[in-house]
């Protein structure tokens, strides 16, 4: 086969000229990894087991008119952290509002009784209406702020402490909480006929946190609440064990 003449004018020491190369496709360099997210700790055998009792004490209580709330789905509370989860919601039992509603039921009745007693036959029938609806307008306000006290005066035990919520009115309220670590000893006392009766008492959670001393007033089923207490403190001493304080 003749030879290209181009070849042999090609000297050694000239310099070559590279030879074009078929463009290549863009690879894509590999995207940088996500960061891993951290590993979630999950609950050992042991404390799976402490929280399977506690299901377990809280499916025998009941709910008493929304007094004893049991793991609330949509309940929450501005104070509550992201991955808290509430196990019980107490108010004072429902046996405790009986005085003041048979009270503004009371109040109610009152001006009925004007047209037996004269006691403001003396005005002119326009002031004696006007009387009668300011009358009224202080039986509701009584009413609401009693029942405002009674559903906002909340104590809640969530997986990782205890909560006291006091309503004084509504722009104060005062927010007390200590950890279930910090829980050193727990008492429930019943006493009185009604208490027995409706099975409802007081709570003593003696802490060593700032605040060392929680008082639960009233609250239903007073010995369920304590067992399920006493169950997250083992819970979490067994947390302490594993090695797992959060």
């Amino acid at each position: 086969m003749p030879r290209s003449a181009d070849l042999d004018t090609i000297a050694p020491d000239d310099p070559q000229v590279p030879s074009p190369v078929l463009a290549s496709p863009v690879v894509n360099p590999p995207s940088t990894p996500a960061l891993k997210k951290k590993k979630k700790i999950h609950p050992s055998p042991a404390a799976n087991e402490f929280r399977q009792r506690v299901d377990e004490i809280l499916a025998t209580s009941k709910s008493s008119f929304a007094s004893f709330v049991i793991k609330p789905q949509k309940f929450v509370f501005s104070e509550q952290e992201k991955d808290e989860s509430i196990i019980l919601v107490l108010r004072q039992h429902w046996f405790t509002n009986v005085s003041w509603i048979l009270t503004a039921l009371v109040m109610i009745f009152v001006p009925i009784l004007f047209t037996y007693v004269p006691i403001l036959s003396f005005f002119p029938a326009r002031y004696q209406l006007v009387i009668i609806l300011f009358w009224y307008l202080i039986t509701f306000a009584f009413a609401f702020e009693k029942f405002l006290s009674w559903y906002f005066n909340l104590y809640i035990i969530t997986d990782e402490r205890v909560v006291d919520i006091d309503f004084i009115n509504l722009l104060n309220k005062r927010f007390s909480d200590a950890k279930i670590s910090f829980i050193q000893d727990v008492t429930s006392q019943v006493s009185g006929f009604s208490q027995t009766m409706f099975n409802y008492g007081d709570i003593l959670i003696q802490t060593a946190a700032e605040k060392n001393q929680f008082i639960f007033e009233k609250v239903p089923n007073p010995d369920v609440v304590t067992k399920i207490l006493q169950q997250l403190r083992q819970e979490e001493e067994q947390e302490a064990i594993d090695g797992r304080i959060k």
